[in-house]
């Protein structure tokens, strides 16, 4: 009898909390999954991974609106599995960001990795009839980006391979935190699909160089 995967099987909605980070940053998790950080700059707001659907986006814009009315200015992929990205339409920002790692993953398997994760993870595409198609970033960087948010310094950085070819972090270095994306992950097994085993440690390292006072896993 051919198996079911185990998220197929998990229905029950999680308990939602967001947690501020520090000044500027808070954590949006749902138990742990998903996760979307939230940066608020002087003259807007930055959300680090989409949620993965258009409804689903709207719980995270919901609570931005608690703290902020600035608009949503950007929002980045840390990598490109749909699970993570596929929200990004809900924001309606200026600007979605991606390394070049991760756009060429989306030109090459972006539209199978949509199907399999809907398929794999009903809970986690609730409202998946809002979802426009794919979610293609606007600006592209190679390996570093510096984002002024007014006086506030954001870099998004390709760190290295491990969970893909293109995982990207975003750090604050001037209140030491670290949304790491799905290099580090929160309770769960990792998932190796795309995953770049041999490489993946060194990268770890790369982050834990940063010596992060708070870290928002994937």
């Amino acid at each position: 009898m051919a198996q079911s995967f185990a998220s197929q099987s998990d229905l029950k909605a999680k308990k939602i909390s967001f947690e501020r980070l520090s000044a500027n940053a808070w954590a949006f998790t749902a138990e742990g999954d998903p996760n979307s950080g939230v940066i608020v700059g002087d003259d807007g707001v930055m959300v680090i991974d989409a949620q993965a659907t258009p409804l689903m986006a709207r719980e995270v814009i919901k609570r931005i609106r608690k703290v902020t009315s600035k608009p949503i200015k950007y929002v980045v992929l840390s990598h490109y599995h749909a699970v993570r990205v596929l929200g990004a339409s809900a924001y309606k920002p200026q600007q979605i960001i991606a390394s070049e790692a991760t756009l060429e993953l989306i030109r090459e398997r972006g539209k199978q990795d949509m199907a399999s994760e809907i398929g794999r993870f009903p809970r986690l595409f609730r409202g998946k009839e809002s979802i426009p198609g794919l979610t293609w970033p606007t600006m592209v960087f190679r390996d570093r980006l510096v984002v002024m948010m007014g006086k506030l310094e954001v870099h998004v950085i390709h760190a290295g391979r491990g969970h893909t070819a293109g995982d990207s972090i975003v750090w604050i270095p001037s209140q030491k935190v670290l949304f790491s994306g799905d290099l580090v992950e929160y309770k769960a097994g990792i998932y190796t699909g795309d995953a770049h085993l041999g490489d993946w440690p060194a990268t770890l390292d790369r982050l834990a160089a940063l010596k992060p006072k708070a870290l928002v896993p994937g």
